[in-house]
Order: C-alpha cells, then sequence, then structure tokens
C-alpha cells in the first residue's frame, strides 16, 4: 500500500517513530543472532547479559523491549483513532478495524510458532498473540476518562497478583514459582503443554497495562499541554512506575519476574518505558535533533511487517544464506576463528535487513497488518 512519506505528515510525532524504529532494529538484531555471536565472544560479560532475558527473577536491558513494544502500540492506536476521528470515523466505525486487525495479529503469532517448531501447533506465547488481546483491551475503553484507564489498567494488575496467589491448583499452587504458578496451569488447560522457558499465555492480562498506558501516553502527546509540562509527568509517571515495581520487589511483596509479567515488572519495566519515551520526545520533537531520526524511522513505518519478515524467512533462510557468503567463506579461505565467523554472519544479515526496511521506505511501501 502506497502511504506519503512519514517525515512529512503534519503534527506527525516523530519521537514516537523513532522509538518504535529503535524497538524494532533490537528485535531484528536478536532475529539475526547478533546477540549470540556477541555472548560467544564474551561468555559471562555482565554487559551481553543485559541483551537476554533474566532466566526468573530480576531485569535487565532485554527485559524492557517487548513492554516497550506494547507500550508503542497503545500509543500508536491512539493516536491513529484520534486522527479518523478527525474524519469523521466514529468508534464503532473503527472497531471492526481493531477486531481484524487483532485476528490478523493473532493469526501471525500463532503461525510463527509453527515456522519456529518446523511443524502445525497451536502455541500463544508470542508477543504478537498478546499484542492481539492487548489492543482490544486498550480499544475497549479508549474513549474513557483517562484516571478511569489508569484504574483499569491497576485493576488488571490486581486481578493477576490475585489469580496468582489465591488460586490453588495442586502442583500449581507456587504463585512466583518457575512451572508451578497459576500461568503454567492455565498454559496446560489452553494448550496441554507448559512452555519450557517458563512463559505464560496469560501475559497478555498484565501486559495489557503496558497498552492503555501507551494509550494515555498518545493522548498527552497529542494534547495542548506544554512540551515542558508533557515531559514533567512522562517522567513523574516512569519514577513512580520504578519506586512502585522495585518497592514491590525489595520489600517482598511481588518479585519483578518477565516471564511471567508480575505486577512488579509491569510497573518497573512501565517506569523504565516512560522515562525512555521522555528522553526521546525531548531529543527528537523538542530539541529537533532529527539528522539521523530516518535511520529509526524507515525501519518503523513497517514495524510489524519486519518483525513477521525476519522472525519467518529472515529467520529461516536468509540468515543461513547471508552467512554462506559472508562468515562461512571467510572462515573457509581465511581460518578466522568460528564464533568471530558467526559475528560477521550476523551483522551482515542484520544489515541486509535494515536495508530491505530501507527499501521498502524509498519506494513509499508500506504494510498494514
Amino acid at each position: 500500500m502506497k502511504n506519503t512519506d512519514n517525515q512529512t505528515v503534519a503534527g506527525r510525532l516523530m519521537s514516537l517513530d523513532v522509538m518504535r524504529g529503535m524497538i524494532m532494529i533490537l528485535l531484528c538484531a536478536e532475529s539475526c543472532l547478533v546477540f549470540v555471536s556477541l555472548k560467544r565472544l564474551n561468555e559471562g560479560s555482565p554487559v551481553i547479559d543485559q541483551l537476554f532475558h533474566h532466566p526468573w527473577h530480576g531485569l535487565r536491558f532485554w527485559d524492557l523491549v517487548q513492554p516497550a513494544f506494547m507500550f508503542m502500540a497503545g500509543a500508536a492506536l491512539y493516536i491513529s483513532y484520534s486522527r479518523k476521528l478527525e474524519k469523521g470515523i466514529t468508534w464503532q466505525g473503527n472497531l471492526k478495524h481493531v477486531l481484524i486487525r487483532s485476528f490478523k495479529l493473532f493469526l501471525f503469532g500463532v503461525g510463527l510458532h509453527c515456522v519456529y517448531a518446523g511443524k502445525p501447533v497451536f502455541e500463544l506465547w508470542n508477543v504478537l498473540t498478546q499484542l492481539a488481546f492487548t489492543s482490544i483491551v486498550a480499544y475497549l475503553i479508549i474513549n474513557r476518562a483517562p484516571l478511569f484507564q489508569l484504574l483499569f489498567s491497576i485493576a488488571l494488575l490486581v486481578l493477576t497478583e490475585t489469580l496468582y496467589r489465591y488460586v490453588q491448583v495442586p502442583g500449581f499452587d507456587q504463585p512466583f514459582t518457575e512451572y508451578h504458578n497459576f500461568g503454567a496451569y492455565v498454559d496446560t488447560l489452553l494448550m496441554g503443554k507448559i512452555n519450557t522457558d517458563g512463559w505464560v499465555a496469560i501475559n497478555a492480562i498484565p501486559t495489557a497495562a503496558h497498552t492503555i498506558w501507551g494509550v494515555l501516553a498518545g493522548k498527552l502527546l497529542i494534547s495542548k499541554w506544554s512540551a515542558t509540562e508533557k515531559i514533567k509527568l512522562l517522567v513523574f509517571a516512569g519514577i513512580l512506575g520504578l519506586f512502585i515495581g522495585f518497592g514491590m520487589d525489595l520489600s517482598g511483596i511481588t518479585p519483578i519476574i518477565k516471564r511471567i509479567s508480575t505486577s512488579s515488572f509491569v510497573f518497573a519495566s512501565g517506569g523504565w518505558v516512560l522515562l525512555m519515551l521522555a528522553a526521546i520526545y525531548w531529543l527528537v520533537d523538542v530539541k529537533q535533533n532529527i539528522k539521523y531520526a530516518w535511520i529509526f524511522t524507515v525501519v518503523g513505518m513497517n514495524a510489524i511487517f519486519i518483525y513477521v519478515f525476519f522472525e519467518t524467512a529472515g529467520h529461516e533462510w536468509l540468515n543461513g544464506a547471508v552467512g554462506i557468503f559472508t562468515g562461512d567463506m571467510l572462515h573457509l579461505l581465511f581460518n578466522i576463528p568460528a564464533n568471530f565467523a558467526g559475528l560477521i554472519s550476523a551483522l551482515a544479515v542484520w544489515f541486509a535487513e535494515c536495508s530491505l526496511c530501507y527499501w521498502l521506505y524509498k519506494n513509499r511501501i508500506f504494510f498494514k497488518l
């Protein structure tokens, strides 16, 4: 589908495009095995460990990527909706579009698990299946007052806490223990299996708070408030989220666990995302440091399509094909160590996929999924 240059759209918040692009570039790097290759070269490095999910109780940089993804989806949802209202499209008129898009996201999410498994499977742990759910939840209350939306998001976290703590099922009655919590039990009902890495499908409930907070952020950023007031509120909300999240963890109330999206994790990760958004908004939209913003915008404009591409064709074919003529060839001809050759291959694939994004951008080709 053709569209206009994203940087020329009147009133568009470039900071949101830049942040979304940053997220997608990081996800692309993971899919291209850049981080895995770096870890092989620097085994045990605490810096490199930040590029991988924490195994259970704790918080690393990589644990913030998915919350940021959900958050930015909420912001984009509200901004898109507000523009449709200006064109005379009602909430009811747009609901069908949201439901169809969510259904597509659900199908892509399930489909990606089939690609990972190499056979038909029914698994609901992908970020796209969760986004399908959280988008609908956020849209259903998109017209409500900010206070209602905030309280609703907190109610979702209270519901999660209640389910984990008070629904006692034999073998799954340890709220914050891997494989033995309520989320794992629900997975046995939904899919007849438990995720070997501890992920649970009902993460969609607590992480819906991230999408709702994204809606609130989108509403704030396109409001008539001054830039200073917007940044102050984002920073205040971010610090408050960190205080609540880490406070719950350090006090022993609820541990920060990304793999089951505990309420403390949602608050802490949401706090970091809000602070990141405040910094990028100040740098890009307020200070107008946009010379290199296009690098991130290029990727962000086709976010879902690019994600699906590099998780399928990219991961399953392009990684190996490019690797043959880069790292593998260098290893064969010049006896470059295998680990270093692997990093070269990963970086080459990363460059190839980002080049594809640039080609789509230059040719004004955008896919709305």
